[in-house]
């Protein structure tokens, strides 16, 4: 059997019947309405808003929320995130799963934090597909440094006045809120709260981002706060307290970062295996080239160690049991191995994977978002040593 996408997947114990069968009923609902038009998406820059909805009918946009908001936990695990974020990433166009699914990181705040009537609002139009919703963590000032951020939201009775700026916002500029990290009160990670923004709010604006070097079917932006007030009953969990909802946040992103930037680097190992097999150089198959043979095994066997390394976070997240500095290492571990594979795949596909319309030339140039988002690979080694207690 040739080496591919499903092949290159080394056996996961963890995954059941159950698990298949969402492997499958997502893969059929990818390949019939995301597959044949990825490539005209990214190049238009944008994905339908049609997409949402289709998303929601298939279970997609609820997996793992509680049914009353029109969500589905009962029988869902980390494995079921696991195939969503290899299915989304076997296309190939990551702005396509950066902006439908960027819910995920919008929502969870609101889920796990908000007050009962802020769920009741927000979560079922957003897990619907009809409304939308963002996270506002990055500034232009500081980037992820988030005890830094300058953004100020100051109490007025009842209401805080927000003034700052986000930027680098995935789903910015179609979000009808934003989970947004402001400064209620002094310096450092102690003074940072969580709000729930309305974008339709006085004071509120945006602009686009769209000269990227990859993930062009994503809406990218920045967001400005002039005097926006915005009601204080909208606090996600309690006043000063939001450095813990974003931390708790980022372990749940940087481990689908990572599960994604696996799966990519599995699409590039396909791509190179199925040009070696086929192109014909110097007499023979490119892939009875040694050089090119080894090129393969290096991959796959970087493939091997992050998909072991992916197994054992998730399964010490199942465990409760999850050590952010492991998470941390682990998204590092996932860039440097998609980095490796999108380089090499390259070099064996030489001249046709420079052209665009291929997924490993996508690949190659969401590299380095894949590597700086969620927390950037130097940030992620520095919170590794001091969660190890360096």
């Amino acid at each position: 059997m040739a080496l591919d996408f499903d092949s290159a997947r080394l056996p996961n114990p963890n995954l059941t019947s159950d698990h298949e069968a969402w492997r499958t009923q997502l893969r059929r609902f990818v390949d019939a309405e995301i597959v044949p038009f990825a490539e005209e998406w990214d190049e238009a820059g944008h994905i339908p808003i049609e997409l949402w909805p289709k998303a929601a009918d298939v279970g997609l946009l609820g997996m793992g929320y509680p049914e009353e908001y029109g969500g589905i936990m009962d029988g869902i695990d980390s494995w079921h995130s696991w195939i969503v974020n290899e299915e989304l990433a076997r296309v190939g166009v990551g702005g396509v799963a950066a902006s439908l699914m960027v819910h995920g990181i919008g929502l969870p705040p609101v889920i796990n934090w908000g007050t009962e009537q802020m769920k009741a609002e927000v979560a079922p139009p957003v897990l619907a597909g009809i409304r939308h919703i963002a996270l506002g963590i990055t500034e232009p000032g500081g980037g992820s440094d988030v005890a830094q951020l300058q953004t100020i939201a100051l109490r007025d009775g009842d209401e805080y006045v927000v003034n700052g700026s986000k930027t680098f916002i995935t789903g910015g500029m179609r979000a009808n809120w934003v989970s947004t990290a402001v400064r209620t009160g002094g310096p450092g990670a102690g003074g940072v709260s969580m709000l729930l923004i309305p974008t339709h709010l006085d004071g509120f604006s945006r602009t686009q981002l769209d000269r990227k070097q990859g993930w062009w079917a994503s809406d990218t932006a920045t967001l400005y706060f002039d005097n926006v007030r915005v009601p204080a009953a909208n606090l996600i969990g309690v006043e000063n307290r939001g450095f813990n909802v974003i931390m708790t946040n980022f372990n749940s992103e940087r481990m689908g970062m990572a599960s994604a930037m696996e799966a990519l680097g599995r699409v590039c190992l396909e791509e190179a295996v199925v040009w070696a097999r086929d192109r014909n150089t110097f007499g023979k198959r490119l892939a009875d080239h040694q050089v090119i043979r080894h090129k393969i095994a290096q991959m796959k066997q970087r493939l091997n160690a992050t998909q072991a390394y992916i197994r054992a976070c998730y399964e010490a997240v199942e465990a409760g049991t999850a050590n952010p500095g492991d998470i941390a290492l682990l998204k590092v571990q996932a860039s440097e191995t998609m980095e490796f594979c999108a380089r090499e795949a390259m070099q064996v596909l030489g001249g046709m994977g420079y052209m665009r319309g291929n997924r490993v030339e996508r690949i190659y140039r969401e590299v380095r978002v894949n590597a700086i988002g969620g927390g950037s690979e130097e940030i992620m080694r520095d919170l590794a040593t001091r969660q190890y207690g360096l």
